[in-house]
């Protein structure tokens, strides 16, 4: 009996989750990449963010999959901490779609759908389609392994142990809670969780108090997943985990205190224990949105202080673009110079911390860094795209040039952003190999630096005032770069002679001076279009 019950739960389980899988992905290809971008879009604040995150998770079927794209646009600064909880939030309430859909009978529909799935997938020319189609199928897969699931179960209907154990989750119902939980960290998947708890309520070898505190222990199961996607990720991103955490386990002590009146409510919602089940799933998720949406300012206050420290983080794009301003030319074109000067203190200080994590000054700021890099280039692509529609308006000449200039600029900053992080690689090699630099060649590097951190400042500022001769100080400033260059490798050169450096340093301080002096031929580029030299 144990063998066919073992193998039946383990084949309808992987069949469920196949199903599901394949579900969410044919609905995530039909989508395309527009998912990703209605997250970034349409989470500006808490409640918006908790509505995309419902509508996000309907389509995916899975919040385990918002929940890792919300940790990685956290990780990024696309979301603030308010906004990755308000949209996991969400996820919570949409990822129980699946537990509703599988606790009808849909036991008529499963072939044909299957039929139907099959047809399209495989016979549709149209990319959509045939997504579709994946997903219809997908979703006939799932019941049918539901239906494997529920069969193999029956025999527990009469075995003791089992029923004493379903007993004790009905009588005490924190012990089904950490049984939910484990099982849900287990298996990364609450929705599978659902089925397997379902399936149990259709032989009805568990009622409702046992199945509702298994449910309960899936809600906060699910949150390993989006706890492993934070490993390694920014204090915000870690910060959103720990807080959605925290929403599960205050929600579910919240039920268990009130037991009984929670039951009694979820029991005037349906006729059967399945749909009491799939009611009580959703029911939750959505008392904890309406409990902790109005009172999520003291929650995140709790966060920070269980989890302190300084959030290194970044913007996540444009402060001054605004596609309202492109029906005023002279506006629209001072707006891109502002967010030009933008991108020119992140680059400026991101090569200033390239310089720093190459020393070992700023372990710390690596992420950061490439934040920064992230930034510039989403920079450097909204500033194009927004003088590309500009430039389809009737302007000037002045007006084309000053377009023409702006978008030279922004090539000229993003390749210095290469460089920093170009330094930044480097210091993985420097330390990966235990290379280690004479105190003479790390007081040269610091040197040719702020020299050209010197050169990149009067740049700006020669931007801002359009100053001329400020400009052709900075133009003239290069000539010093290229010589202090070809001095530092006279005296590389000589070190390693004396045995003073090893070759490999060597090599890797050369690339170093290299790329700063690229970095000087950018910076010249700057100082050349505000005299008009480029």
């Amino acid at each position: 009996m144990f063998l066919t019950i073992f193998s039946g739960l383990i084949g309808g389980l992987g069949l469920f989750l196949f199903g599901m899988n394949m579900m969410a992905s044919g609905m995530q290809k039909a989508a395309g990449d527009r998912l990703r971008r209605i997250l970034e879009l349409l989470t500006s604040n808490p409640y918006m963010a908790t509505i995309t995150g419902i509508l996000v998770t309907m389509v995916v079927q899975s919040s385990s999959t918002t929940s890792v794209m919300v940790v990685g646009f956290t990780n990024s600064g696309l979301m603030g901490l308010s906004q990755a909880l308000g949209t996991m939030l969400g996820a919570s309430i949409g990822t129980t779609i699946t537990a509703q859909l599988i606790s009808f009978n849909f036991s008529l529909l499963i072939y044909p759908l299957i039929g139907v799935g099959v047809v399209l997938h495989m016979f549709s020319k149209k990319r959509v389609h045939k997504s579709l189609g994946q997903s219809i199928l997908g979703f006939g897969i799932l019941f049918i392994g539901l239906g494997i699931m529920s069969t193999a179960m029956h025999p527990l209907r009469s075995f003791p142990p089992f029923l004493s154990m379903m007993t004790s989750f009905s009588n005490t119902p924190i012990l089904g809670v950490l049984v939910g939980t484990i099982f849900t960290a287990l298996i990364q998947s609450s929705s599978a969780t659902s089925g397997v708890v379902i399936a149990l309520t259709l032989q009805g070898t568990i009622d409702a108090p046992a199945a509702i505190s298994l449910m309960l222990g899936a809600n906060i199961g699910t949150t390993i997943t989006a706890a492993l996607a934070s490993i390694g990720t920014n204090l915000t991103a870690r910060r959103s985990v720990l807080a959605i955490f925290l929403v599960k386990v205050i929600g579910t002590i919240v039920v268990l205190v009130l037991f009984r009146p929670f039951l009694n409510m979820i029991e005037l919602t349906a006729d059967s224990v399945t749909r009491e089940v799939a009611n009580a799933h959703t029911i939750f998720n959505v008392m904890n949105v309406l409990l902790f949406i109005p009172f999520m300012k003291p929650l995140l206050k709790l966060v920070v202080k269980v989890m302190p420290g300084e959030d290194l983080s970044v913007e996540s794009g444009p402060r001054h673009l605004n596609e309202r301003l492109l029906t005023t030319p002279s506006v629209a074109i001072e707006a891109a110079r502002q967010e030009v000067l933008h991108m020119a203190n992140v680059a400026k200080d991101l090569l200033g911390n390239s310089i720093g994590i190459f020393m070992e000054q700023e372990k710390n700021t690596v992420e950061l860094a490439y934040q920064k890099e992230e930034l510039i280039d989403k920079l450097e692509k909204e500033i194009v795209e927004f003088l590309n529609k500009l430039a389809q308006s009737s302007l000037s000449k002045d007006q084309s040039e000053a377009i023409y200039s702006i978008m030279h600029i922004c090539s000229d900053l993003e390749r210095i952003g290469d460089h920093a992080i170009n330094i930044i690689q480097m210091s993985d090699v420097k330390q990966e190999n235990l290379l280690h630099f004479s105190d003479e060649a790390k007081e040269e590097l610091i040197n040719l630096y702020q020299v050209i951190d010197q050169m990149f400042e009067k740049a700006i500022e020669a931007y801002v005032k359009e100053d001329k001769q400020m400009a052709r100080i900075v133009i003239d400033q290069d000539d010093v770069v290229d010589s202090e260059e070809r001095r530092l490798r006279k005296n590389h050169i000589s070190r390693l002679n004396q045995g003073i450096c090893v070759p490999h340093a060597g090599i890797l301080f050369l690339d170093v001076i290299s790329n700063l002096e690229r970095v000087a031929d950018h910076i010249t580029n700057f100082g050349e279009i505000v005299t008009g030299e480029f």
